[in-house]
């Protein structure tokens, strides 16, 4: 398993009305390819925080190294905030076609069929469990990406400072989800003044 299909995993695991949005969820696994590649020396980043591709081994696990055939291999490079918003790119819904082909999704049954199907839900396997392990032992780079989507996580104690490319890999997703949010808000906000707009005009 790797941190961005754990994450996914436990995002999906917080039941129907808990899950994080697309976008954020997006990023986040974005992030956590980014962590897993540089902590396999697929990659690092240089002192400008532009993510470099190393040669590193191969990565078992197909979307990843779908992480890994995507980095920019030219310089000036890719920043790794900018890393986020491209790959990040329906990147959740890739991961969860992933995970229906792999079975670990499954759909509820209904006794009458011609109801409308039954919701998608996570199937008991020993990767959720593997990743609910990994969170029970607040793996530190798992609990600050849980966090970052507001699921529910503890950071060791006592754990030891990121190292400084955890660090900036970290901090571009806060800054990437404030965005996001930021935007939503103002779209939110536009939509809100018009249709009181249309109110006050009699529409």
């Amino acid at each position: 398993m790797t941190t961005p299909r754990d994450l996914a995993l436990l995002a999906l695991d917080t039941g129907r009305d808990a899950v994080p949005a697309a976008g954020e969820l997006s990023l986040a696994l974005a992030a956590a390819e980014a962590l897993d590649l540089l902590a396999a020396g697929a990659a690092f980043l240089d002192d400008t925080y532009r993510l470099v591709p190393a040669p590193g081994p191969d990565a078992a696990d197909p979307l990843l190294g779908g992480a890994a055939a995507a980095l920019v291999r030219e310089r000036p490079y890719e920043p790794v905030g900018e890393w986020l918003w491209r790959r990040g790119r329906d990147l959740s819904s890739r991961y969860a076609d992933a995970f229906a082909s792999d079975g670990l999704l499954s759909r509820e049954r209904r006794r009458l069929p011609l109801l409308r199907p039954g919701r998608t839900r996570l199937a008991d396997s020993p990767e959720l469990r593997a990743a609910r392990r990994r969170r029970a032992e607040r793996e530190p780079v798992l609990a600050a990406l849980a966090r970052a989507l507001a699921l529910p996580a503890r950071l060791p104690e006592e754990a030891p400072p990121f190292a400084e490319d955890e660090a900036a890999v970290l901090a571009a997703l806060d800054d990437a989800v404030a965005e996001l949010r930021a935007e939503r808000d103002r779209r939110t906000r536009r939509l809100e003044e018009a249709a009181a707009d249309n109110r006050r005009r009699g529409y």
